[in-house]
């Protein structure tokens, strides 16, 4: 049931299941835009990754300052309300084929799935362009967990030259009541290390990506 429950989650967070077109200004070189796209636009796709309780998402970032910058992808994992682990999936400087090291565009493409595996891992992949980078993390037994906009739905900065959060992977609140909600959790503002404590979530994963 849990790719129901996601489903109608996103329906209501963001309005459409696909992202609408951004405007970005190219003649503000510090105009920087991120679109998101969930699941797929075929029916057959989206039954299947329904099926396999796999989220997918598209990401697009665009600016006119995107050319030329690396990007640093890094996750942090946090369990009880605390911090255990802040660490680097991708730093394209350090990349061994220098095409890769450097945005050659002005949009940045980066696509993400991810599922729950029957060893209660979350396990994950990061696409961008011809090469992707996979990552498992360890979860509690649950089919709840859902990938978020994060950027989007807390209404947080985007821009270059410094870490922001872009994305989350999150449980949901459990009301007293026994509904659950994952919006309420997303879009409860920028204080987001501390949604542990606020909303008793045993385990989330917080998303940091930096053009430099």
């Amino acid at each position: 049931m849990k790719k129901l429950k996601v489903f109608a989650v996103v329906l209501s967070c963001f309005g459409a299941l696909t992202a609408q077109e951004t405007q970005v200004d190219f003649n503000n070189p510090s105009d920087l835009k991120m679109e998101t796209e969930y699941s797929s636009d075929i029916e057959e796709v989206r039954d299947i990754l329904s099926f396999e309780g796999i989220d997918y998402m598209r990401i697009k970032f665009l600016g006119a300052e995107l050319k030329g910058k690396s990007y640093h992808l890094t996750v942090k994992e946090i369990w009880d309300g605390k911090i255990v682990s802040d660490t680097t999936i991708v730093n394209s400087k350090k990349l061994s084929y220098e095409q890769f090291q450097k945005i050659n565009d002005t949009i940045f493409n980066l696509k993400v799935i991810s599922k729950l595996t029957y060893k209660n891992k979350l396990k994950m992949t990061f696409k961008i362009g011809r090469i992707g980078f996979t990552r498992e993390f360890n979860a509690i037994e649950s089919d709840e967990y859902s990938l978020r906009n994060l950027a989007d739905e807390s209404n947080l900065k985007i821009g270059y030259n410094e870490e922001f959060y872009f994305l989350a992977y999150i449980l949901p609140y459990e009301r007293e009541d026994g509904s659950k909600s994952w919006c309420e959790v997303g879009t409860s503002g920028d204080d987001i290390e501390k949604w542990g404590e606020k909303f008793g979530i045993k385990h989330y994963l917080l998303f940091k990506m930096k053009f430099e």
